[in-house]
């Protein structure tokens, strides 16, 4: 007993210890060197700066006209409008897939698993948006996140629909429900713990895209956060302290949506597969 006590001492050092260098260490480089004039900065190091310089800070937000401010709107509408469209497709598709069990469900599931295989066809879908009038717009752009990450928000929810009794819908269709009122005041409520995990992963995932928005999305009044990257970076010259500041501040907000949503993300991905 004393040596498995020991052990898990251990293993919780180690983890710790792992922890503290993919995660804390990376964020002090950034926060040092972010805190340098240029040619500090551009030297990369580690060491702490001799005077600080808070102003950098302010001068990410002044570029390009406060571009980043324009930046963080068109991200913050990009997340918003993906997510609300993720989790209702993404709940109703999963549990018309996870109750129904015929060959229409089969072929339509292997559809939506492909989905997590085929890579997008980058010119192809610029063709596509361009005749539906799409191309170089926030509409088009969040189509193109819902369709990229529908298919494991499908999984996510098919999985923890599983946990979900069924006696629960037949007990309301005794009572006279219909199926969308079973759906929208029985099941859906119950769908909280995969919701958030479906809200965190996805923010994060588009709020942090960087290639889809360059493609799909060009033009500096369309400019998503990860774009303004480009802002202090050169073919001859960058400016690695104003990067740092850049990349720190566009970090803060899915760091706290992570905080706030921590503790449901493990409870929504794998409660379906323990009970189902």
């Amino acid at each position: 007993m004393e040596k498995k006590k020991r052990l898990y001492l251990l293993g919780d050092i180690l983890g710790f210890l792992g922890a503290f260098i993919v995660f804390i260490v990376p964020f002090l480089f950034m926060m040092v060197n972010a805190l340098k004039e240029r040619r500090q900065a551009n030297l990369l190091s580690i060491s702490f700066p001799k005077e600080m310089h808070w102003e950098n800070f302010l001068e990410v937000f002044q570029t390009n006209d406060y571009q980043l401010i324009t930046a963080f709107k068109n991200s913050g509408l990009l997340v918003i409008g993906s997510v609300i469209i993720l989790i209702l497709v993404g709940a109703m598709a999963g549990y018309v897939l996870q109750r129904r069990n015929d060959r229409v469900m089969g072929i339509a599931n292997s559809l939506i698993m492909a989905g997590l295989m085929v890579p997008a066809a980058i010119l192809p879908t610029i063709w596509v948006l361009q005749r539906l009038q799409l191309y170089k717009t926030l509409l088009g752009m969040i189509l193109i996140e819902v369709a990229l990450q529908i298919p494991f928000t499908i999984m996510l929810y098919r999985g923890f629909m599983g946990s979900i009794p069924i006696e629960l819908e037949e007990a309301g269709y005794i009572d006279g429900c219909s199926r969308w009122k079973i759906f929208s005041t029985i099941i859906f409520p119950l769908l909280k713990p995969v919701t958030s995990t479906v809200i965190i992963l996805n923010a994060v995932t588009v709020f942090n895209d960087f290639t889809n928005p360059l493609y799909f999305l060009p033009g500096s009044e369309n400019a998503t956060v990860q774009l303004t990257l480009y802002n202090f970076m050169g073919q001859y010259s960058s400016s690695y302290n104003m990067l740092f500041a850049d990349v720190i501040l566009i970090t803060i907000p899915m760091l706290i949506l992570f905080i706030f949503f921590n503790k449901r993300i493990v409870e929504g991905m794998v409660a379906g597969a323990v009970k189902g």
